[in-house]
């Protein structure tokens, strides 16, 4: 017998360890309204933010390394795990078609996500479905600032626009989710399979060497995938019909 999504949720909590990844608790909210007030600095301070954190190499302009003293900063402040984007049950389907990554540009969105400096670590997570910026920060406000920016570039959509598609979440709850979506239950059909492969390729890539994942988010991702595949032997969730295309044909007959 298939059991209920809430036995499946509880399963998951049991083995994700969620706790494991941030000291921090915030309620899940879902819609960028939440982000107003971390809309980011003036224009004027952004800029100097900016040449703050690049330098001149080459001619080229690149992210500015950080010095052993700001280094040991950030360590001691530790990182805070957070999650943005947009997925089937939220945005339009136009919303999502203007964000979608294919996946062999995954690390460069993620370079491209960190390369202002306020976001330490990054994993993008692209598919047919969702649209996913995995990310850890020391600084959340800097950092929703700095990824704002990036999805009004790649979009070409207004911030008005993207606050009403995006969802939100951070420390446990941005935990909790990566592993209900490697679990099978944030699908369209709960239980499909191939969500664990593009989380467990997520994952490959955040830790590749032009990767940007990183000590934190390659651990979490890594969790989910376990996760996942413990969810899908040790319970009936992925019985049955475990696709759109499947789950049609069971309806037609």
């Amino acid at each position: 017998m298939k059991l209920s999504n809430s036995a499946v949720a509880l399963f998951l909590l049991s083995v994700g360890g969620a706790h494991a990844f941030s000291a921090h608790r915030s309620p899940p909210s879902f819609g960028m309204h939440t982000t107003r007030a971390t809309a980011g600095p003036a224009p004027a301070s952004g800029a100097l933010r900016m040449v703050a954190s690049t330098e001149l190499v080459n001619g080229e302009v690149k992210p500015r390394k950080k010095t052993k003293k700001e280094r040991l900063a950030l360590a001691s402040k530790g990182l805070q795990v957070h999650v943005v984007g947009l997925s089937i049950h939220h945005a339009e389907v136009e919303v999502r078609e203007k964000l979608a990554v294919p996946e062999y540009e995954w690390n460069q969105a993620s370079k491209d996500i960190c390369a202002s400096g306020d976001v330490e670590e990054a994993a993008v997570l692209s598919t047919c479905n969702r649209f996913e910026i995995y990310y850890a920060a020391s600084n959340p406000r800097e950092a929703m600032a700095a990824i704002t920016e990036y999805l009004v570039e790649r979009s070409g959509l207004p911030v008005s626009v993207l606050r009403k598609n995006l969802f939100m979440l951070s420390g446990d709850d941005a935990v909790w989710h990566v592993m209900r979506v490697s679990g099978g239950l944030d699908s369209l059909v709960v239980g499909e399979g191939q969500i664990l492969s593009q989380v467990r390729q997520c994952h490959l890539h955040s830790i590749e060497e032009d990767g940007h994942g990183g000590k934190v988010l390659s651990r979490m991702l890594n969790n989910a995938v376990a996760a996942g595949k413990r969810v899908r032997s040790e319970t009936a969730i992925s019985k049955g019909s475990v696709s759109i295309s499947s789950a049609a044909v069971e309806l037609s007959e």
